[in-house]
């Protein structure tokens, strides 16, 4: 107790000389305005009449106010400014057991995990690196999208360790005041020092650190706001390296959404940020495994499907697919059911991807006019395009869209191969077909198909050198300064354009012989819309199979 009390006063010394004085000043006050009118009632009417006139009462109650509001005003003034009390602003600490998350808690991500543990076996036990002569790890930078878990897994990180957890964002080092940003790094790394005394080691964990951690300017802007961003990074590297500090066990974890190479190269050398891990969607498994783990923790159908909900969720965050659940509970509430069923992670589904349903209703002849659009591209996705799973097709209008037939790609995938460009160049044309097969014209919903079809074919020639020609180059990516685009020649830029046509019209050709051949198909999924409103993965899946055109779950790029 005295050890922690020691090392609070070494913290807090200011703030706690600055209320000593200040009760000091407040007893004094109050002690001599007791004194004077303990004297002011014994002395002779005469003369308190007489001060009665030189001092009104209303003089002496202002006086009484104003010095107290006066001491108070000071002492105010003096902690935030000359006690630290700004640079204190926005700091949180936060105790393991407060934390609460646990190791097991962290899902959808074994691979990270399997590389943060060994760091946590590290600070856990530190006479084991010392044995060898190894040094204690520094920083920890997480990176990855939005939602992926980063701090989610920092949290873990300190209840498993037991240790102090320090928790800012690199905003609140932003201020007002040149040097403000400097000052709260400086009083952060000083109150985790002292935490790290108390209880063996503490963690810093800095969200959003790209924040303060892009590489240092002039002051461009400027109004000393350079010179203010330059003096924090300068600080945090200070703070990192331990100069003028005895080494503690502290780690400094954090955590970005952009590319480390986008941070300040300083910041990011061995000694620094040791480790770096990046953190990135969930698989296919992890995406079961999250919604195991969040279906656990609310009433819901038993014959709710993981494989297809994980199916459906390619490049879901676990972020989103909490909140898909969240979601899919209201609507459950709403649906007046007693536990969560298919249907209601269906709606919510849609309502996360495509926003709540329109209230508008569409004509019969619209309806049927969408029907057969959307079947289209669910057929040809399905039969032309492998790599792509139709999860839903609708005719129920949400937001922007009449209705869609949504293909997610079966894996997260990271490379576009020729079939798998020219699949989705055959699906978004698909509709364009399916209507003029059935109606013998088109109408303006294949706007928004065109031109998706259209940038496929133009990236596949202008970038991917896939066309026919055979002409090959990035002629997006040759650009410099200022120039929108390489000058070619005019023969060159219609050759290339011949080359997009060539690819769209082939698609074109081989989407007519599919859906011509396939005309029951056509007419029965189309049907199955008008009918039902909506088809769902299954559901979709029995229409081809009842067709005979159940396909393989493998698949060639």
């Amino acid at each position: 107790m005295n050890k922690k009390i020691k090392i609070y006063l070494k913290l807090h010394w200011i703030k706690v000389l600055l209320i000593t004085v200040g009760a000091i000043a407040v007893i004094l006050l109050f002690i001599v305005v007791g004194v004077g009118l303990y004297h002011f009632a014994t002395i002779e009417s005469f003369y308190r009449k007489w001060l009665w006139s030189q001092m009104p009462s209303q003089i002496f109650l202002y006086l009484v106010v104003g010095s107290i509001s006066a001491a108070i005003s000071t002492f105010i003034w003096i902690y935030f400014v000359f006690g630290g009390g700004f640079a204190r602003m926005g700091q949180k600490k936060v105790r393991p057991e407060e934390v609460n998350i646990r190791w097991t808690d962290v899902v959808g991500m074994e691979y990270v995990k399997r590389e943060v543990w060994e760091v946590i076996s590290l600070v856990k036990d530190r006479a084991k690196l010392k044995s060898v002569g190894g040094q204690i790890i520094k920083g920890i930078l997480m990176v990855g999208p939005p939602g992926c878990g980063k701090t989610y897994l920092a949290k873990a990180i300190a209840t498993e360790t037991g240790l102090p957890f320090l928790s800012a964002v690199g905003s609140e080092f932003i201020g007002i005041f040149v040097g403000l940003g400097a000052s709260m790094l400086k009083s952060m790394f000083k109150n985790a020092r002292s935490l790290a005394e108390i209880h063996g080691g503490c963690i810093i964990f800095i969200d959003e650190l790209d924040t303060i951690a892009r590489p240092r300017t002039g002051d461009i802007g400027g109004g000393g706001a350079g010179i203010d961003y330059n003096a924090t990074v300068n600080q945090l590297l200070t703070e990192i390296d331990g100069l003028k500090h005895k080494e503690s066990n502290i780690i400094v974890i954090g955590a970005t959404n952009v590319n480390d190479e986008e941070l300040d190269p300083a910041l990011m050398r061995a000694g620094r940020f040791d480790r770096k891990i990046y953190i990135d969607y969930p698989r296919l498994e992890d995406r079961k495994d999250l919604f195991s783990y969040y279906l656990s923790k609310v009433k819901y159908d038993r014959t709710i499907s993981v494989d297809v909900l994980a199916k459906k969720t390619v490049y879901f965050s676990p972020a989103d697919i909490s909140n898909l659940v969240r979601e899919a509970s209201l609507v459950s509430v709403r649906n007046k059911n007693t536990m969560i069923m298919m249907k209601d992670i269906s709606e919510a589904y849609d309502r996360v991807l495509f926003g709540l349903k329109s209230n508008f209703q569409l004509v019969e002849k619209e309806k049927i006019w969408i029907a057969y659009h959307e079947a289209g591209h669910a057929i040809i996705a399905y039969l032309k395009n492998p790599a792509m799973e139709v999860v839903k097709a609708t005719i129920i209008p949400r937001k922007g869209y009449l209705g869609y037939a949504h293909p997610v790609p079966r894996e997260e995938l990271h490379i576009n191969t020729r079939s798998m460009l020219i699949g989705s160049i055959k699906t978004s044309l698909a509709s364009y077909v399916a209507e003029k097969i059935k109606f013998g014209a088109t109408g303006s919903g294949v706007t928004a198909d065109f031109a998706h079809a259209l940038q496929l074919a133009h990236s596949m020639v202008y970038r991917y050198g896939m066309g026919k020609s055979g002409i090959m180059g990035n002629f997006y990516g040759a650009r410099w300064g200022n120039v929108p685009e390489i000058e070619i020649s005019e023969g060159l830029r219609k050759t290339m354009d011949d080359d997009v046509q060539a690819i769209l019209q082939d698609c074109l050709k081989d989407v007519e012989a599919t859906l011509n051949q396939e005309r029951e198909l056509l007419e029965y999924f189309a049907q199955e819309l008008l009918k039902k409103g909506e088809l769902e993965y299954d559901e979709i899946v029995e229409v081809f199979k009842k067709h005979g055109k159940e396909r393989s779950q493998d698949y060639i790029l």
